[in-house]
């Protein structure tokens, strides 16, 4: 085994971004550390399993890293393929729970092949606008293979039903189109579209859930006991924690049950009541720095396809912390997207990780000759 000049330590080894995964110790840690306060300080039933996931799905990331950005573009369709092949099994064959059909019992694990969808459409997409030649990107060629790519999954996530996966999927493949270089009157044209069509979907394609989810949106305050519950509880819980919080362990509203779901969607909040604001702040640096180094991989990159999956992957998991946060300060209706790194669960952290062993895939061999978004 090779290994850098004048040092001991292997060179796969040596090769790995270090600041980063010492920043994802970081916010795995403190994941952990939330969770078990959150039980009540057990290490049972959360923070344990969200620690050992945590170190496998590290070590699988490290895995993919070392196939490079080539393998990944031969496998891209294949993945594609047997992903959307699970989302139909889920149809056929899936575990209720919930309320919605979104997972598959595979003996070992129950997968939620949604999850597995985010970081593929990117990949998908991206190969796409790598093989699409440039004279074609202001053509009807360069619009509706990306549609068909990001429709299928997306019609199939909606049956289960799961608005917000189907919103991450479409979004993580209009952001590498957009990356791509496809005109911005399309952008514009579409979110003039959806502008209208929204009304109409709300009254005749939303369930009932989900319209309430809206409404309770607009205006919490209407069901306070019920439908806005759960918003207003984590608004309790987040402003009662002040600047500095009420102390590790101090929690009442999770402890007390008052914040539903306080150790997987809401888990920001019950951070902030016992960490206040600067425990949120220490988060968020967390996350930019995670944010800084996906997108300066993309940005050195040589190749059309490192580029765009950097950047994909990397805005696919600012989306992930973007809709939660906004979600759990009640600026967004509640959709059920986990915060990457501290909510309990194991098909959102796998995601997360194999977007993240991509990532490093890209920024270990970033290509020879030019390349750009556009």
């Amino acid at each position: 085994m090779s290994t850098r000049p004048g040092g001991i330590v292997p060179a796969p080894i040596a090769e790995l971004p270090w600041k980063l995964i010492l920043t994802l110790f970081c916010l795995a840690g403190f994941g952990g550390v939330v969770l078990y306060s959150a039980a009540g300080g057990h290490l049972m039933p959360w923070a344990a399993p969200h620690l050992v996931r945590f170190t496998v799905a590290l070590g699988l990331a490290i895995v993919i890293s070392r196939f490079s950005p080539d393998f990944w573009k031969r496998m891209t369709f294949p993945i594609y393929g047997a992903v959307l092949g699970m989302l139909l099994l889920v149809e056929l064959l899936g575990q209720i729970g919930g309320g919605s059909q979104r997972w598959l019992n595979l003996g070992v694990i129950t997968l939620q092949p949604s999850e597995l969808m985010k970081p593929t459409i990117v990949l998908a997409v991206a190969l796409f606008f790598d093989r699409l030649p440039p004279s074609k990107l202001y053509t009807f060629d360069a619009i509706w293979p990306p549609l068909v790519l990001m429709g299928l999954p997306s019609a199939l996530v909606l049956l289960q039903p799961d608005l917000g996966t189907t919103i991450t999927i479409v979004a993580g493949g209009v952001t590498v189109a957009f990356m791509a270089g496809l005109p911005m009157r399309l952008f514009v044209g579409a979110g003039a579209a959806i502008a209208v069509i929204a009304p109409l979907a709300f009254f005749f394609v939303l369930h009932d859930y989900q319209r309430g989810r809206v409404t309770t949106f607009l205006d919490p305050s209407a069901d306070p006991l019920g439908a806005g519950y759960h918003i207003s509880q984590s608004k309790i819980a987040i402003g009662s924690g002040g600047l500095w919080g009420k102390g590790f362990l101090n929690g009442t509203q999770s402890h007390l049950n008052y914040l539903p779901e306080g150790h997987t969607d809401f888990v920001f909040a019950t951070m902030s009541e016992e960490w206040g604001l600067m425990g949120g702040i220490a988060i968020l640096i967390g996350f930019a720095l995670l944010f800084r180094w996906g997108f300066a991989v993309a940005l050195r990159a040589n190749t059309r396809y490192g580029k765009l999956v950097a950047a994909g992957l990397t805005t696919t998991i600012f989306f992930y912390v973007a809709i939660n946060l906004m979600m759990v300060m009640g600026l967004a209706p509640v959709v059920g997207i986990p915060l990457p790194f501290l909510s309990h669960g194991g098909s959102s952290m796998l995601t997360i990780m194999i977007c993240i062993g991509l990532i490093m895939s890209v920024d270990r061999k970033p290509g020879r000759g030019g390349g750009a978004f556009a």
